[in-house]
């Protein structure tokens, strides 16, 4: 953690080296001549409105840009299978990009430290499940840490009118083309310290070892289609994993105006669980984003839909929908609400292993936010959840359990002017 905040430290004192940041800055996506603000994580859009966060340069016509948040959370989930824990949830995204001629270059590094200050156990959050610490146990009611490495990719485009771009993308770790933007980056997510129980529903392959994609821009339309590694990070989240490119996705992007983002995607992923290595899963997904900026506020709500079509096992479905509002740099208020089948809480020789449970959770934060050191936004937050069960399993999560987290928070975030 003390790493972190050094970094932290570097960044804000690298930033008010240039205090003409925008002068001259390329203010185009990185896969065609939209606004850079619509740019998400891997090929993902998000509404062109939306407020870029991090910290922004323009030296000799590159862009460079870093972006990242530290949070230090004390976690308590309610009831048996509940838990407790203090814990550090981070990541720097490093991207620089430049025009040459018609084309444009863009490479992109996103690191993460929570290997360390999570540990390969996670964080309890009941009714989440997926992947594993020991490459033996799965993870139930506990989230997985990210991996140090989540995203060293590069990108060429190539525009051949304002209208229209043709663009590639190699990431190692990289995202395919599949699902809304992974939630750490949504701006309805982005200041809630819990992930989703719907994130191996939408997003969960933000993070592949192994993964091109090809697009093409026409407008405010964006259609991509990817190959990659269908296999989830393993247990070792400082290395780099093997890659496979066994597995396939497409997507197809609206933008019709600066305010809405929407995809419809599609994607078979082989064997994305290691301790499920004959489980296949066709994922299908529908997601809409709305964002209205004003001065230093800004306010997005997310809707999303998740099918998991596992063969052999069920067809199983999540949807969400969260919102979050900043106002004047100042308040932050966000909330999530999720419905999700799921066939993984409970293993051998427990009765209910295999059986599919319709679950669901809700949750409301408050963040206070102030300035301290320059080029950060520190903020002080409380989220509180409920969540809910059938009744046949009641008794082993305690009727409905509630949780919260409370949580420092500090971002790179530049200064307005």
């Amino acid at each position: 953690m003390k790493i972190l905040f050094f970094l932290m430290i570097a960044v804000s004192c690298w930033a008010m080296t240039d205090d003409h940041h925008h002068e001259g800055m390329m203010m185009h996506g990185m896969y065609g001549t939209y606004p850079m603000g619509q740019d998400a994580t891997g090929t993902s859009w998000m509404p062109a409105s939306t407020q870029m966060p991090g910290v922004h340069r323009s030296p000799d016509q590159w862009l460079l840009m870093v972006h990242g948040f530290l949070m230090a959370i004390y976690d308590d989930q309610g009831g048996p299978r509940g838990g407790n824990k203090f814990f550090s949830e981070n990541m720097f995204m490093f991207t620089v990009q430049k025009d040459f001629g018609n084309g444009t270059f863009a490479l992109r590094n996103m690191i993460s430290i929570e290997p360390a200050t999570i540990g390969c156990n996670g964080y309890p959050l009941l009714l989440q499940t997926g992947e594993t610490c020991n490459g033996v146990t799965p993870l139930i009611d506990r989230q997985h840490p990210h991996d140090f490495l989540m995203e060293l990719a590069a990108v060429y485009t190539y525009r051949f009118s304002k209208e229209n771009s043709l663009f590639a993308y190699f990431g190692y770790p990289g995202e395919p083309a599949l699902g809304p933007p992974a939630y750490i980056h949504r701006f309805s997510a982005f200041f809630n310290p819990e992930a989703p129980i719907t994130h191996h529903w939408l997003d969960s392959t933000h993070i592949v070892f192994g993964v091109a994609t090809i697009g093409y821009v026409h407008n405010w339309w964006k259609v991509d289609a990817s190959i990659f590694t269908g296999r989830e990070p393993d247990q070792h989240r400082w290395n780099f994993d093997p890659p496979r490119f066994d597995s396939y996705s497409g997507r197809i992007s609206i933008n019709p105006t600066k305010d809405i983002a929407a995809q419809v995607s599609y994607g078979f992923i082989k064997s994305p669980e290691a301790l499920e290595p004959n489980v296949n899963t066709q994922r299908t997904t529908a997601s809409i984003s709305y964002n209205k900026a004003w001065a230093l506020s800004n306010w997005q709500i997310t809707a999303a839909w998740g099918l998991d079509s596992n063969s052999p096992g069920h067809n199983l479905n999540g949807c969400l929908l969260e919102s979050a509002i900043e106002i004047d740099s100042k308040h932050v208020i966000f909330s999530r609400a999720e419905y999700v089948a799921k066939d993984e809480l409970f293993i051998p020789p427990s009765p209910n292993a295999g059986k599919v449970f319709n679950v669901g959770k809700i949750d409301l934060g408050y963040i206070f936010e102030f300035p301290l050191i320059p080029y950060t936004l520190w903020g002080l937050g409380f989220v509180g959840s409920a969540s809910f069960v059938p009744s046949s399993i009641k008794p082993e999560y305690g009727g409905t359990p509630l949780s919260y987290m409370a949580f420092l928070r500090i971002e790179l975030k530049d200064r307005k002017k």
